[in-house]
């Protein structure tokens, strides 16, 4: 099982992801696309990497917005995987 960050951890990790926000025990990030298609489009760009790396996101999508929202459920909390997650999300166009 992955270990839990520190709450300094945890503020550390997210000054370097300008797009993130906590939220409880979960770190989100909300992305607003063209219309539906591209909102999309963008939730089908997470499966390669999210497979890759074994550590899915939960999403919301409505129309053109897409929330995603990480945490390790397994842990408990919030762990590295979480923010290695959120890295290549946020690389992503």
């Amino acid at each position: 099982m992955a270990t839990l960050l520190s709450d300094r951890d945890i503020d550390t990790k997210l000054s370097q992801l300008p797009d993130w926000s906590l939220s409880g025990k979960t770190i989100t990030s909300t992305r607003t696309l063209k219309d539906f298609v591209a909102a999309i489009g963008f939730v089908n760009q997470l499966v390669e990497p999210a497979e890759a790396a074994g550590h899915h996101p939960d999403l919301e999508i409505s129309y053109n917005k897409v929330v995603i929202s990480l945490s390790s459920h397994d842990a408990g909390g919030l762990t590295e995987k979480d923010f290695a997650m959120a890295k290549t999300i946020s690389a992503l166009g």
